[in-house]
């Protein structure tokens, strides 16, 4: 009796023994059909990649108007166009011009410096600006200039075009380099470019002086800027990712405040939050900065590289990065 007893033991123990390496050997194969080849652990999920929020645009498009005060501009009926477009899009309400008479202020806006107020200029300028780090940054660019005489002239100027109102003329980057100059074209490329999906990164458009509201009228400017600048915003390409910065150099001569007065600054884009208005105070250096950083740029020219960046106005910005979880 006893003898079956422990062969019955004997028994049920090699039974148990059987089944836990049948139960092992299970565990283990589907542990090795999800692991790599090779390796018999378990794995663990793969921790997820830091999430890039970019607000880094494809296009960005500067427009230069002239000598006008933000009151006389916004909520006013003389541009109808323009107020529509603040309405709609992004206002820099406490936004001043840098100094008196407008070369300066061009020069701020290309070079974060007022090199010079002197709207006979005709030197070489060495300093750094927006396209030594645009050709850094591997972007392209082009200056787009109504009424320039021809494609890479840098004169002072002829009829309705001056060059005080074409910063991009004045750098050795682009006077020195027979490739960079070619990028000076009158502004009928313009809409060639844009309906052949041709448009650089960066454009710097120049209204000729009847139409930037410096000898014209405000309505013959927002007539103008209906006229080319509209068909700009509903293109494809820019309803995609486009940026459009629509500012006033200066004020007039009797606005001093902050050095050039209290101007009009109009941004549009996809990216931008509606209906937004900014108190915020902001100068041309901060429109530089904004301009280089939106193509994801890290090195700005002179002031701007201190300057408040204009991120606000948009739903995201590139700088923002989610860490890993733990």
């Amino acid at each position: 009796m006893k003898t079956l007893r422990v062969s019955t033991f004997i028994g049920l123990l090699i039974l148990l023994f059987a089944f836990g390496n049948h139960l092992s050997g299970r565990l283990s194969g589907e542990a090795s059909a999800k692991s790599p080849a090779g390796s018999s652990a378990i794995p663990r999920p793969t921790p997820l990649q830091p999430v890039l929020e970019t607000a880094q645009f494809k296009h960005v498009i500067l427009v230069v108007e002239e000598n006008q005060n933000y009151s006389d501009i916004i909520g006013k009926p003389d541009m109808p166009y323009l107020n529509s477009l603040a309405d709609q899009y992004g206002l820099a309400t406490n936004y001043y011009a840098n100094t008196h008479p407008s070369i300066g202020n061009y020069m701020m806006l290309t070079t974060g410096k007022i090199i010079t107020n002197d709207s006979h200029f005709k030197e070489t300028i060495s300093a750094d600006n927006i396209v030594r780090q645009l050709l850094a940054g591997g972007k392209t660019w082009k200056s787009y200039a109504e009424d320039l005489p021809s494609v890479g002239y840098t004169g002072s100027g002829k009829h309705s075009y001056v060059a005080r109102h074409n910063p991009l003329s004045f750098f050795s980057d682009v006077r020195d380099n027979l490739t960079q100059v070619q990028n000076l074209v009158p502004f009928t490329q313009f809409s060639k470019d844009l309906a052949n999906n041709l448009l650089p990164d960066f454009s710097f458009v120049v209204p000729n002086l009847n139409n930037n509201s410096h000898d014209g009228t405000l309505a013959e400017a927002d007539r103008w800027l209906r006229n080319n600048i509209a068909p700009l915003i509903s293109s494809t390409a820019f309803q995609k990712d486009g940026l459009l910065i629509i500012v006033f150099d200066e004020a007039n001569d009797s606005d001093r405040t902050h050095g050039g007065g209290h101007v009009a600054m109009v941004i549009v884009s996809p990216l931008a939050k509606k209906n937004y208005r900014s108190t915020t105070f902001y100068q041309h250096e901060s429109t530089l900065r904004l301009m280089l950083e939106g193509l994801g740029l890290t090195r700005f020219p002179g002031a701007a590289a201190a300057t408040p960046n204009m991120s606000e106005f948009f739903t995201v910005w590139m700088t923002k990065v989610k860490p890993n979880p733990p």
